[in-house]
């Protein structure tokens, strides 16, 4: 769903070193004594390996009963919706992880997993270039986060450009997120590989641009052939496989991209241009507390489903923690927030920060209105 904008340096932004309170080094220190204390690691354990069986069996088993035949008819299409399922899991629950570098403590296996990116038709690598670098350094900054970037229909930013439609955004947007999965594994891949490669990204993240490229080509080759091509060359029927394959995508760009949209598109959060405050007031730790909100932290269910983001604030501050701990690690944080007389912005339930996140598209295409 993301629509690459011009991709400017990292540079360009700095936060603040003052931070004289101390917060962000007290806050550390509480969440490393923790981890101490408990004498666990900050990384995966059984129950994420637990987790991650569950979310590829979501994804493997249904399709492997439309290949072979034993799902058939329009039963086909109901095993299409819990790929869906699937998909949006791994990406939430087993790859973020794998990507950030916190699923395990051993490289090989974040990086074996965080190619279930590819095995679902993204990139793994644009995804840590937009999501891990930019979006997790200058959250809600317009010009540089890119999750905030204007997209096609939409403005995502009080700074963004102002179009008449924008006005009904708040309407037409679900609409458009169930088509984020379909635009990212067709071609905003391939858009965003070719802003990191003009703009000297790639390079200077210890890459080799033509090599990256050829690798995303082969890779998105191997997803269509196996996930469009092998169930038609099977015998599934086209008016099976083609349209449960667009229906696995609308389930999962909707999951994903609300999760996404629920932790900084909300009432609450700030919102910053690049371009007319290059310097932050902020330290980056508590500029992450000022951008980001929090949402269902008692449901175990959509906890376990989302892979703890709706843990975003301790998420965006130990994103090199894994997301299993991060009902735990709030508590610090909220306690440490609170003491520091810092905002801590969290919506009690789900459909609370949806609401929410309507109200602000509707304010953003509506200048006259006030975000709350």
């Amino acid at each position: 769903m993301n629509n690459t904008a011009t991709v400017k340096a990292p540079e360009t932004v700095k936060f603040s070193k003052k931070d004289p309170a101390m917060f962000f080094k007290t806050l550390h220190s509480r969440v490393n004594s923790y981890f101490k204390d408990q004498n666990i690691t900050k990384t995966g354990n059984i129950n994420m390996y637990i987790k991650t069986i569950a979310m590829l069996s979501f994804y493997i088993i249904p399709f492997v009963l439309v290949l072979t035949g034993v799902v058939t008819g329009v039963a086909t299409l109901a095993m299409y919706a819990i790929i869906g399922i699937g998909v949006a899991g791994i990406g939430l629950s087993v790859m973020h992880d794998a990507n950030h570098g916190s699923y395990s403590k051993n490289k090989f296996v974040n990086t074996l997993l965080s190619l279930s990116m590819n095995m679902v038709g993204g990139s793994s690598f644009t995804w840590k270039m937009q999501h891990n670098l930019m979006h997790h350094t200058y959250t809600n900054i317009y010009h540089l986060d890119e999750d905030i970037d204007d997209k096609p229909f939409l403005r995502l930013s009080p700074h963004g450009k102002m179009k008449s439609y924008h006005k009904f955004q708040h309407i037409y947007a679900p609409i458009l997120y169930s088509l984020a999965t379909i635009s990212w594994i067709s071609f905003k891949d391939f858009k965003q590989l070719r802003a990191y490669n003009r703009s000297g990204l790639t390079v200077k993240t210890g890459h080799n641009p033509v090599l990256i490229t050829l690798k995303m080509v082969f890779s998105k080759l191997c997803y269509f052939f196996i996930f469009l091509g092998l169930p038609l060359i099977l015998g599934v029927q086209w008016y099976y496989a083609i349209p449960g394959f667009i229906l696995a995508h609308l389930i999962a760009g909707f999951i994903i991209t609300v999760i996404f949209q629920l932790a900084h598109v909300v009432e609450g959060p700030e919102h910053h241009d690049a371009m007319e405050t290059p310097e932050m007031e902020n330290t980056w730790a508590i500029h992450q507390l000022r951008t980001t909100a929090n949402f269902s932290p008692k449901s175990k269910l959509i906890t376990w489903f989302v892979g703890g983001l709706n843990f975003q604030i301790e998420h965006h501050l130990f994103p090199n923690i894994c997301h299993i701990h991060y009902p735990k690690v709030a508590e610090i944080v909220r306690n440490t927030v609170a003491e520091f007389d810092l905002p801590y912005h969290e919506y009690r339930k789900l459909n609370e920060a949806f609401q929410s996140h309507l109200r602000v598209l509707k304010s953003f295409g509506n200048p006259n209105l006030a975000v709350g």
